[in-house]
């Protein structure tokens, strides 16, 4: 039997596996390809290409991407709801590190930041 990790089923429990084209994406989003683009071009998600060109989106871009929508809905501009989540996703990465931190630091001598 392989190595679990090299199972082809393994791929579709990988967030970050690009299953997913664009009007499949676009489908499941409720929304337009010509939308998934757009929120390429503002640099939210970048789709990895298949070897034909077209896009392939993984499951975290998804999210992302819904995340935009429900942004977007609300009668945020496509620009700013890119922004938005960039800046969110960004804090929420710093929020991760800075708990790290503290826990590395809590059992040491050395003081915690305040």
């Amino acid at each position: 039997m392989p190595p679990r990790s090299a199972r082809p089923a393994d791929k579709f429990d990988d967030d970050d596996y690009p299953a997913y084209t664009m009007g499949r994406a676009a489908e499941m989003l409720g929304t337009t390809p010509a939308f998934l683009r757009a929120l390429g071009e503002h640099r939210l998600i970048t789709p990895l290409r298949s070897e034909g060109g077209h896009r392939r989106y993984s499951r975290y871009q998804l999210r992302i991407a819904a995340r935009a929508r429900e942004l977007v809905d609300r009668g945020t501009p496509v620009e700013a709801a890119c922004r938005i989540v960039i800046l969110e996703d960004q804090l929420e990465e710093a929020q991760r590190l800075n708990d790290q931190y503290r826990r590395a630091t809590a059992g040491s001598n050395l003081p915690a930041a305040e």
